[in-house]
């Protein structure tokens, strides 16, 4: 039988928390079974940047991090629990990508 993956990235893990729980709530009202969300691990991306405009003066610096969480979620391939993942509202901040698998 066919399997669906989902895999979902987000700087929100909010966000990224409910889209799971609505993709879960999906497939448990169609009878379905899902494995996940499975977390992977939190890609951190970070930048040190000096405070001073010019490059003058004390050396003083600045630490950004920007954190992206990300989810994996398989299911078996359904025609009407596919739709309903399609049609959810999803944010801006949160990208999604669905793969058919053998």
């Amino acid at each position: 039988m066919a399997k669906v993956r989902i895999k979902l990235k987000s700087m929100k893990i909010d966000h990224l928390n409910n889209i799971c729980d609505e993709i879960k709530e999906i497939s448990s009202k169609a009878g379905i079974p899902i494995s996940g969300p499975i977390p992977l691990p939190t890609k951190k991306l970070k930048i040190t940047t000096r405070k001073s405009p010019c490059g003058d003066g004390s050396a003083t610096f600045d630490n950004f991090e920007m954190r992206i969480h990300s989810r994996v979620i398989d299911l078996t391939a359904d025609d009407k629990v596919l739709h309903a993942i399609m049609r959810l509202y999803i944010p801006r901040d949160v990208t999604i990508k669905i793969e058919m698998k053998d």
